[in-house]
């Protein structure tokens, strides 16, 4: 079936003035139907920088569902990495998760940006019950090497 929605037809086309017996090729195409998907629990990845905050929305399996950030929000400059910014980006990426049925979210927090502990508030204002939150920035071990002593 697949296979007669994508046929491609090659004809000569004498009819048409313009074409004047060039090959015209038609694609036929079947639309495909989406499958909606409904996820009611979820995981939630909050990258918040000095920068910038970005906000994931995942199923279980790490399927992205919905994301945000400050720059398409229309915050510029500074006011990227505010706590207010990142209050409207979760509302953001809140309102499109909405489709799927999003309900509850497991919440993993990376960095050390002013947004932090105000996306997380966001989250819980917006609708998504929160079921445990998870700190997962990378903390080094050993780190670079140091800079060698100065010799005066």
């Amino acid at each position: 079936m697949s296979e007669e929605n994508n046929k491609i037809e090659a004809t000569t086309d004498k009819k048409a003035p313009e074409a004047k017996g060039k090959i015209v090729k038609k694609a036929i195409k079947g639309k495909k139907k989406k499958v909606q998907k409904n996820v009611p629990i979820g995981c939630a990845y909050i990258k918040a920088t000095y920068n910038n905050t970005i906000v994931s929305l995942t199923d279980q399996a790490g399927n992205l569902l919905a994301w945000s950030s400050a720059g398409p929000n229309g915050f510029k400059g500074p006011k990227k990495s505010t706590p207010y910014a990142a209050g409207i980006i979760v509302k953001d990426a809140v309102e499109k998760s909405k489709v799927f049925g999003l309900k509850d979210v497991n919440v993993y927090v990376r960095g050390v940006g002013m947004g932090r502990e105000s996306a997380i508030r966001a989250l819980n204002s917006n609708g998504l019950t929160i079921l445990s939150i998870k700190d997962v920035t990378p903390i080094p071990h050993n780190g670079c090497r140091r800079r060698k002593p100065r010799r005066v």
